[in-house]
C-alpha cells in the first residue's frame, strides 16, 4: 500500500470513486453527497491537495486534505492542521482500514508541516462512522451547524456535522 499525490490524469476515476460512494451512502444512510464541482477538486490536484492509496498498480482509496475550514471549524481554524475530507474506498478494497492508514500518514504530514492537528467531519447523524472515526484515534468534537457558504460544497446546506480530531505533539 502506498500513498501519492493524485494527478490531473487521476480526475475521471476520482470522480468515478465519488459517484461509487454515493451509490454507497444512499444504501447505509439517509444522505448523501451531491455532485462537486470539476474545478475544485482539479485545484485541489494542482495544489498537491488530493491523494490516492495504490494496491500494486490499483487506485484502492481516494482522499483530499486542505489546510482550512473556517466555515466548518469556525475559531478554531486558526489552529494550524491539516483538514482530510471525502475519503472514498473502492469496493473491492472496502474493510482495509484505509482510514488508521490516513491517519499515519497524516500525522507524518503534519510532523513534517509544523502543524498540530489532524481533523476531519461527518454527518452529525451518522452513528456507525462517527464511532469508526473514534475508533480510528480521532476525538469526538462535538456536532455543529456549518455557516452557509458558496465556498462548501452543496451538501453541507441545512446539515449538522460531526467534528473530530487528533492532537499531534
Amino acid at each position: 500500500m502506498t500513498i501519492l499525490a493524485s494527478t490531473l490524469d487521476d480526475l475521471d476515476l476520482i470522480f468515478h470513486f465519488y459517484d461509487l460512494a454515493v451509490a454507497y451512502q444512499k444504501t447505509k444512510f439517509h444522505k448523501h453527497w451531491l455532485p462537486f464541482d470539476r474545478k475544485m477538486i482539479e485545484t485541489e490536484v494542482i495544489e498537491n491537495r488530493q491523494f490516492k492509496i495504490m494496491e500494486d498498480d490499483t487506485v484502492a482509496c481516494v482522499f483530499a486534505i486542505t489546510y482550512s475550514d473556517p466555515h466548518i471549524w469556525k475559531e478554531r481554524n486558526a489552529d494550524k492542521a491539516v483538514y482530510i475530507h471525502r475519503i472514498v474506498t473502492h469496493p473491492s478494497f472496502r474493510g482495509r482500514n484505509y482510514v488508521k492508514h490516513i491517519v499515519q500518514w497524516a500525522r507524518r504530514h503534519v510532523s513534517e508541516n509544523k502543524l498540530n492537528y489532524i481533523r476531519m467531519d461527518t454527518w452529525g447523524d451518522n452513528d456507525s462512522l462517527i464511532n469508526y472515526y473514534v475508533q480510528c484515534g480521532f476525538g469526538f468534537m462535538g456536532i455543529i451547524v456549518p455557516e452557509p457558504s458558496d465556498e462548501l460544497p452543496s451538501h453541507y446546506s441545512a446539515i449538522t456535522l460531526s467534528l473530530f480530531e487528533i492532537k499531534v505533539s
